[in-house]
């Protein structure tokens, strides 16, 4: 019995499921067949293969596997903790000594995985989750949309797949792998466990790649001072360029560092970590919701196309597989568009009317004019959601209802904008919101907030599909 939405991809929905004799609840993966190509068909089949060998109290079971007309469903775990690294921001105490805990958790995964013959090659903090919201809960490794299965240790080109940041030397460098890019990408995870941030980072993609072909990450001061050595050296060991050196899963689980901690590992609170987490968190949430946006869009395109050749009778070229990970999905630098230099600045302008339009029905709290700028699926992240990505505009509406008065007077400005287009109906705008307003002892007050939103045009519209908003900062006179 279906119930809930739990969340929302590109191609699919997740929703709470109920077994009608046990009662049991599940989670149900509902995958729009009609969408994917035979070979994304392929790749769902071997998700399915793979996730019903592993069975290992780490890893997200998969129950049952229902093909039928234009879905494909896949019963899971009901996992309701959410990520793993959401859930650390939210404690009052982290310390090394728990992220020895998490990170031997993680291993346990990946050894299980390594021991049946499979390598994930996307592991990264979007796919650790917590089994509950209970203190203690045990983390899950999920989503084996990029899994493949492997004979024996012996290193092949299995293509092109992974997550920029997490994305190994051996990948990179497109040579033969194996197991060992899922050390590597521990190495990357256990780093920001560590002290919040990547050891590899860079806004263009070149630049950071040849970081992670070079191995070119430090401990630097003061942040790693209060980091044991026993945890840079297990770092070291999994991030050794070399696939020869690196730590193996097993090795790992073996390390004191990770079988010790009580007597390793260091006990001292890292607020720094939580700290410098709580904007890492908020800069892959961003990333993520720009990823499915694209992905919609160009699946949306594709189809189009697909349609029209079929209305006019043409022999149908092979559609392009995009793959849900960002290495492929980069944004199109807009010279890559096939648009002229003034089409291009056209299209930025509407996206600035847009947004202007949008505030102008914020300020004014006229909620009906803000919900004809929304797409149907609009998603939010926003500090007064507490961490969470909301959905729909609900969580919107309350303000706009509940607002006193005086905040009808408000006015707010767009400044510095930066609009990137990364299709030709799909653009992101992020600017700095200057809000003005008289308090209600009638003095000034300014409010400054970051924000960006993804748009998307529909049907001739620009639609705000996706809003993400820093912590503000308040002036009074």
């Amino acid at each position: 019995i279906l119930a809930e939405e739990l969340g929302k991809g590109a191609f699919s929905v997740v929703k709470r499921c109920t077994h009608r004799s046990s009662k049991q609840d599940y989670a149900a993966k509902i995958i729009n067949t009609k969408k994917l190509s035979s070979r994304d068909l392929q790749k769902l089949d071997r998700e399915a293969r793979i996730c019903r060998l592993l069975k290992h109290t780490n890893i997200v079971r998969l129950h049952a596997s229902i093909p039928e007309e234009g879905l494909h469903f896949l019963v899971f775990d009901l996992v309701t903790g959410g990520e793993l690294f959401e859930d650390i921001v939210a404690r009052e105490y982290y310390s090394e000594a728990d992220a020895s805990h998490c990170m031997q958790q993680v291993l346990e995964a990946v050894y299980h995985c390594h021991k049946s013959g499979v390598i994930h090659r996307d592991l990264k903090p979007e796919n650790l989750l917590l089994a509950s919201k209970e203190k203690g809960a045990l983390v899950k490794l999920a989503d084996f949309g990029l899994a493949i299965e492997v004979n024996d240790d012996q290193p092949a080109w299995y293509g092109f797949a992974g997550t920029p940041g997490y994305l190994s030397p051996e990948v990179l460098r497109k040579e033969p792998y194996g197991k060992p890019v899922d050390l590597w990408a521990c190495g990357v995870i256990l780093y920001i466990l560590l002290v919040g941030y990547p050891p590899f980072w860079d806004d263009d993609q070149n630049r950071l790649y040849a970081q992670i072909k070079d191995g070119a990450y430090d401990f630097p001061s003061p942040e790693w001072d209060t980091v044991t050595k026993e945890a840079k050296d297990l770092i070291n060991q999994m991030l050794s360029t070399k696939t020869s050196d690196r730590i193996t899963a097993s090795d790992a689980l073996r390390n004191p560092w990770i079988c010790q901690r009580d007597r390793v590992a260091s006990h001292i609170h890292r607020q720094d970590t939580v700290d410098c987490l709580k904007t890492f968190n908020a800069r892959r949430k961003l990333k993520g919701a720009i990823i499915t946006t694209m992905l919609a869009t160009r699946n949306f395109s594709r189809s189009s196309m697909s349609r029209n050749k079929e209305s006019n009778k043409e022999p149908q070229a092979q559609s392009t597989v995009v793959r849900a990970n960002s290495a492929v999905l980069k944004p199109t630098g807009e010279n890559g568009l096939d648009l002229t230099a003034e089409e291009i600045k056209a299209k930025k302008l509407e996206v600035f009317h847009a947004t202007e339009q949008l505030m102008q029905s914020i300020n004014s709290r006229n909620f009906a004019a803000y919900s004809r700028f929304c797409s149907n699926d609009f998603t939010c992240f926003d500090p007064l959601s507490m961490g969470n990505l909301m959905h729909g505009n609900d969580f919107q509406k309350y303000y706009f209802e509940t607002a006193p008065k005086s905040e009808h007077l408000r006015k707010s400005s767009i400044l510095n904008p930066h609009i990137v287009l990364l299709g030709g109906d799909v653009a992101y705008i992020a600017y700095i919101c200057l809000t003005q307003y008289i308090d209600g002892s009638g003095k000034p007050v300014s409010v400054q907030t970051e924000e960006t939103r993804i748009w998307n045009k529909v049907e001739g519209s620009w639609r705000n599909s996706h809003l993400h908003r820093s912590e503000s900062v308040t002036a009074r006179k």
